[in-house]
């Protein structure tokens, strides 16, 4: 193995704490919802530049509200905002712990293929009497390419 950049075990207790903590995080947000990359491309999108349009517009419906219609509910509207700006918060404070464990699961999953590699060449290469060929051959299995079908030729 070339390069080993991470070497950790993780305790099942330590494992179950951040799995309880997530359980914990889960319970305290019991709104959240699963879009569908549909929904997802359809809603328009708030940004700094839109975060900043919205607080005004905001403030415009609380203090003069008496334009709206009266099924704006300017209410739910504060809420929104709020909301939007907690949950920001959040996201802020989980993204750098995401990309920490996105990052080290690559690093370690990469490790471990490229040690299984290791595993597979030397089974490969150490010939006949070793008594690997049907260890060899079921690794193999991951670099058989599958049979694209040839197209069915069209007869007028």
């Amino acid at each position: 193995m070339a390069v080993n950049r991470v070497s950790a075990k993780l305790l099942s207790t330590d494992k179950d704490a951040v799995m309880q903590a997530i359980a914990t995080i889960k319970t305290k947000l019991p709104f959240l919802i699963d879009l569908s990359p549909e929904e997802r491309r359809a809603l328009p999108k708030m940004g700094d530049k839109t975060s900043t349009f919205v607080t005004k517009a905001l403030e415009v419906a609380k203090q003069n509200g008496d334009f709206l219609p009266r099924s704006f509910d300017v209410a739910e509207f504060e809420s929104d905002v709020a909301l939007y700006e907690e949950l920001r918060a959040i996201a802020l404070a989980l993204a750098p712990l995401n990309e920490l464990v996105d990052d080290t699961l690559l690093e370690v999953g990469s490790e471990a293929y490229a040690a299984a590699l290791t595993v597979y060449q030397y089974a490969k290469n150490s010939g006949q009497g070793a008594g690997l060929d049907a260890v060899a051959d079921e690794l193999s299995k991951r670099f058989a390419k599958k049979a694209t079908p040839k197209p069915t030729p069209v007869t007028a």
